[in-house]
């Protein structure tokens, strides 16, 4: 039977040879039967916490940087500019001051300080010279970095927990008048804590585009005149709009207080 549906097939082919089969495996679906099921809840949630991200700030960071974009081959017009951000880094430092949550090792910071690193990355497509010639695109990738005060701008505190570390000395038995520098006793805790971090939101571009050499407009008509530019010069303004995140231990019924993690 497959041997006569090939046959068939290509006898269809020599007598309708303009033809193209346009068919394609499909099946039908079939609706299954659902039901709602019941949810298992705990029935002694009176007093339960859940650990989820706090947001501690929402912030929009003005970042303003110039760059030479080189450009090969030259271009005689930029057609359209595209643009993305991304974050290869963003870390909160707290600087204080602090407060201790109920005796627990663990301290809320009223002061912060966020760094962030990362990129403009940005798509041009640009017209050479000539008649003819075509659309070029060119990837570019313009690096920034800086830092925010977010202090008495935080929604709400971050929470970071401090280690200790104790070294006791004894004295030489022999000379009283000296310490022994061959016998020490050490203690030292270690508290991990939650990393704080960030979510992109949104960004918003303001951009100045030219080239740094003279360049003559009407001479130029992307003909096949000489007067093309390889390099582009950019100042970029970024209103960059972010949170800044830290996972906690929150309260069900909303109330705070109690021990932190």
């Amino acid at each position: 039977m497959a041997g006569f549906g090939q046959n068939s097939h290509k006898n269809n082919m020599k007598k309708h040879p303009g033809k193209v089969n346009c068919e394609v495996k499909a099946r039908t679906e079939v609706q299954l039967p659902d039901t709602p099921a019941t949810p298992v809840v705990n029935p002694d949630l009176t007093g339960a916490f859940i650990k989820v991200p706090l947001v501690l700030a929402e912030t929009t960071l003005q970042i303003v940087v110039e760059a030479d974009i080189p450009l090969d081959p030259p271009a005689c017009e930029i057609k359209r500019v595209l643009k993305d951000v991304f974050l290869t880094q963003c870390k909160l430092v707290p600087v204080g001051p602090f407060t201790e949550i109920d005796d627990t090792g663990f301290f809320t910071s009223e002061g912060a300080k966020l760094f962030v690193e990362g990129y403009i990355r940005k798509n041009i497509e640009y017209a050479p010279k000539g008649c003819n010639s075509a659309l070029r695109t060119l990837t570019a990738k313009v690096p920034f970095s800086g830092f925010a005060d977010l202090t008495g701008d935080l929604m709400n505190l971050p929470i970071f927990g401090f280690g200790e570390q104790r070294r006791a000395q004894f004295l030489d038995p022999k000379h009283g008048e000296s310490p022994r520098l061959d016998k020490y006793f050490f203690q030292n805790s270690v508290i991990y804590n939650e990393q704080p971090y960030c979510e992109l939101i949104s960004a918003a571009f303001f951009e100045l585009d030219f080239s740094p050499h003279s360049f003559d407009s009407h001479k130029s008509k992307c003909s096949n005149s000489s007067s093309s530019f390889n390099k582009l010069r950019e100042k970029i303004v970024t209103d960059l709009t972010l949170k800044v995140l830290q996972v906690q231990q929150i309260p069900l019924n909303g109330v705070g207080g109690g021990a932190a993690e």
